[in-house]
């Protein structure tokens, strides 16, 4: 823990986990120890579990927290890990949070509250349940602010919400307009936002980089891919970064709008990285013509996950 706290500000690219199942849709974890494996080798900064692109809503609490410590276990401190643990209810959060703190966690993630399509709670509430969680725990906090949620969180709500609550300091950006909505976060809350991030599988890194944007949280799939990016990038290259860009765009953009969260999997099962590239059902698998598109426009890109594993 004391390695990862020495390296904030966290920068850089920290994709999301995908959760492995074997075919009958039960934990494999030998098989989550190998994806964070390649994770780490294609040159991730840090990993997120359990987020939404990790299917973390079809799973029980138990199956989380085996999740949890098999992956930090694993990682054992060579990157952080960022673990989220979104849920309605402020308690339950917190509870969930420090648990992941005493795990090893380097941060946690959270969504503001909100349960199916109706159910919210007003910015009164929102306020409160971002100070219960700040106090519950010493690990920065990422706010995620996504479209899912279904919650308007005002640049003035962020902001305040750094201001007041110490450990509130990371902000995942993924909604309409996100580099706008980045620059004028960083513009309203100063030193307070020690992390603007892009998030939305880098649909919109580019323009976001170009806001200010610090942290990349995208699919697990090509963590490579996004490093020719954001390397340059913060290396002052912005040309070489935007060539880059330009040349993974169209298998970001296929993953954002065909695939979705199976595309990390159909990539690492092709590759050798797991077995099986199941979801868990309801969910449903790709399209063995879409399948084939996204294996041909990461082959054309020689992503590495085509070929970790073999």
């Amino acid at each position: 823990m004391s390695q990862a706290k020495a390296q904030r500000p966290y920068r850089g690219v920290f994709p999301v986990a995908p959760t492995i199942f074997n075919e009958r849709g039960e934990l494999d974890l030998d098989g989550q120890r190998r994806c964070i494996d390649f994770m780490i080798d294609a040159g991730s900064n840090g990993i997120c579990i359990l987020a939404n692109f990790s299917e973390q809503f079809v799973l029980t609490d138990a199956e989380r927290e085996s999740v949890m410590h098999a992956v930090l276990e694993h990682v054992a401190g060579r990157v952080p890990v960022i673990v989220t643990t979104t849920h309605f209810s402020s308690a339950v959060c917190a509870a969930r949070s420090r648990q992941a703190e005493a795990a090893g966690a380097a941060m946690v993630m959270v969504m503001p509250p909100y349960h199916g399509a109706t159910f919210r709670v007003p910015e009164k509430g929102i306020v409160e349940f971002f100070k219960v969680l700040s106090d519950a725990i010493n690990i920065p906090i990422m706010i995620q602010d996504a479209p899912v949620a279904g919650t308007p969180l005002s640049v003035e709500l962020l902001a305040r919400l750094a201001r007041e609550f110490s450990n509130v300091r990371y902000f995942k950006i993924e909604v309409a307009g996100a580099a706008a909505k980045l620059r004028g976060l960083i513009e309203a809350g100063g030193k307070d936002i020690e992390g603007p991030w892009d998030g939305e599988e880098a649909i919109t890194l580019m323009a976001d980089l170009d806001a200010g944007a610090t942290g990349a949280m995208t699919g697990g799939g090509y963590p490579d891919g996004i490093r020719q990016i954001i390397d340059p990038y913060f290396a002052g290259k912005r040309e070489e970064a935007k060539a880059a860009y330009e040349r993974w765009l169209p298998l970001i953009n296929y993953e954002n709008r065909q695939c979705g969260l199976i595309a990390c999997k159909a990539m690492m099962q092709a590759g050798g990285v797991i077995k099986s590239d199941a979801v868990r059902h309801p969910l449903q698998p790709l399209h063995p013509a879409t399948r084939a598109g996204l294996l041909e426009l990461a082959k054309e890109r020689d992503a590495l996950a085509l070929r970790w594993g073999k």
